[in-house]
């Protein structure tokens, strides 16, 4: 199907718009940005994030954002808060409201009750004289941006440059913190992500298996068996307990030959063969397995062998 051009035109436009607004939101940053990240810092309590409509919807990606980082948080729908859920703002909190007008009265409700009730509040909104931003402790004022729809009506600019100052809170938060990629793999166990920000060793503990392993004298007939049985494609050759060789479904069919069952081996084993540290990172090990064009390797500690990373599995779990 091809493109209308003037449907093309349109959304180019449109990213043009939001860029140029992203562009005067970066300048726009000064000193109560700065204000604004040490007040997150020094809170003990929860981050609440408070908005309505298209603001409420960025809200909750805020509110997701800082507390995978390692900033406790959640969203407070603001017409639940006129109904109970007030009780949710503990003298801890610090409460984020969100309203491009500053005008949200169901917002505005829930900053004016944590503000009496002696919490710290932020707001982000692109009305400086508005009263959202003259009931919070700090207002971060969104550049004077149109929205890129033709009506200049339909949240698409602001709600760009509201998701953007969030999340360039969130990062300066989370860098001062020294918030770790192992803390930020502990809050992402699920999923792709996670499993990339795995170690190998927490990986293989949770993974026990008998691993494929033989001696340098081992005879063909039982190295074909060792290999079969395993289902990994391969096998290590030990020495005094290190691994001193691996063979693969490659090294055999290489050394097919007509005396082949007479050998061992330490005949067509490859020595020294390429290992992975125990504390490597999933993502980097399946890097590797790329750039080597291998499928598996062993997993070592110093001198030990804890385990075997197979490429064939990891893709079968889909965690590939």
């Amino acid at each position: 199907m091809t493109l209308n051009r003037d449907s093309l035109t349109i959304g180019r436009d449109v990213i043009r718009r939001e860029a140029e607004g992203l562009r005067a939101l970066e300048a726009s940053l000064g000193s109560d940005f700065e204000k604004s990240v040490q007040a997150i810092l020094a809170g003990t309590g929860h981050l609440i994030v408070v908005g309505l409509g298209k603001s409420g919807h960025i809200g909750r990606k805020i509110a997701a954002s800082f507390a995978s980082t390692g900033t406790p948080a959640f969203f407070l729908h603001p017409s639940e808060a006129a109904h109970g859920d007030l009780g949710m703002i503990r003298p801890e909190s610090i409460v984020l409201g969100l309203s491009n007008s500053g005008e949200s009265s169901e917002v505005n409700g829930v900053i004016a009750y944590a503000k009496s009730s002696g919490n710290f509040t932020l707001a982000i909104t692109g009305a400086a004289k508005s009263t959202l931003a003259a009931t919070a402790d700090i207002a971060l004022i969104l550049p004077d941006a149109a929205e890129a729809c033709p009506n200049n009506l339909a949240p698409t600019t602001s709600t760009t440059l509201t998701l953007a100052l969030g999340d360039a809170l969130c990062v300066a938060v989370m860098e001062a913190r020294g918030f770790t990629a192992e803390e930020f793999g502990e809050r992402h166990p699920a999923g792709k992500l996670g499993f990339g920000l795995q170690r190998l060793g927490d990986y293989l503990a949770a993974q026990p298996e008998h691993l494929p392993l033989i001696r340098k004298d081992t005879a063909m007939p039982d190295l074909i068996l060792a290999m079969t049985s395993g289902g990994k494609g391969c096998v290590g050759v030990t020495a005094n307990e290190a691994l001193v060789g691996i063979v693969t479904d490659g090294d055999l069919r290489r050394a097919m030959s007509d005396d082949i069952m007479q050998k061992t081996a330490s005949d067509i084993m490859t020595s020294n063969p390429f290992t992975l540290p125990i504390d490597m990172r999933m993502k980097e090990a399946v890097a590797a397995f790329s750039q080597r064009k291998i499928g598996n390797a062993f997993v070592v500690d110093g001198a030990r062998i804890v385990g075997l990373l197979d490429l064939k599995t990891l893709l079968a779990t889909g965690n590939v």
